[in-house]
């Protein structure tokens, strides 16, 4: 693979990276979610197999698949599940609208850039100049996080955060071993299948899982 080539494919894969995140802000459809959830996946599985034959690393390329299965297959599936048992399909209205929601990702997107730019001058090469684009997302599922009321969007929100650290880890260092990327890996796994438990519970208790409405019965 030429330099040219590996550049263009590790940019188109970082954009599809940081639009899957964008489109968690913009869709309201919860199913929307999942599907994007998994496209992130699949891209961020993609930055890893360029790295990996970028750098002749096959413990990367291992790497690559055990995210494209965990992350883009079985991560979705448990909040497909998790989806179907609720019977809930939406959104309810975010704290903060779209139109503001997009502005602010867009605020953060640039953020990262000026964040990390001395990083991206001390050591210019395609994965350190995409580096922005894995703190944009960190920052992106922290707002996810803070302006969405379903507990299903903020496992999302959860996931997005740890996606863009994962991205930052592979852009910065030009990936990281597997046995690490393993042990993170069943970390997220039992993180959501403790969610995914919660939810459930939440719904069986009281009937939902939108935020607000179990503060108001809170207080």
């Amino acid at each position: 693979m030429t330099t040219d080539l590996y550049t263009q494919l590790l940019d188109l894969a970082c954009g599809a990276f940081l639009l899957a995140a964008v489109l968690v802000l913009w869709r309201r459809q919860l199913a929307a979610f999942i599907r994007v959830f998994a496209a992130q996946g699949l891209a961020l599985a993609a930055i890893a197999a360029l790295l990996a034959t970028h750098e002749h690393r096959w413990d990367l390329a291992g790497v690559a698949v055990l995210i494209a299965a965990l992350r883009a297959g079985l991560l979705p599936y448990l909040m497909r599940r998790a989806l179907t048992a609720g019977g809930e399909t939406h959104e309810t209205e975010p704290l903060i609208n779209v139109t503001a929601s997009l502005l602010t990702a867009a605020v953060l997107t640039l953020l990262a850039y000026a964040v990390t730019r001395p990083l991206t001058d001390l050591a210019p090469s395609p994965a350190t100049r995409a580096l922005p684009i894995g703190l944009a997302v960190v920052l992106i599922g922290f707002f996810t996080l803070a302006t969405r009321r379903r507990a299903l969007s903020q496992v999302v929100g959860f996931l997005l955060v740890d996606n863009g650290i994962t991205a930052v880890a592979f852009l910065a260092t030009s990936g990281v071993p597997l046995i690490v990327e393993l042990g993170v890996s069943f970390d997220v796994l039992f993180a959501v299948l403790v969610l995914q438990l919660l939810t459930a519970r939440m719904r069986a208790a009281f009937g939902g899982t939108d935020l607000d409405d179990l503060r108001e019965l809170h207080d």
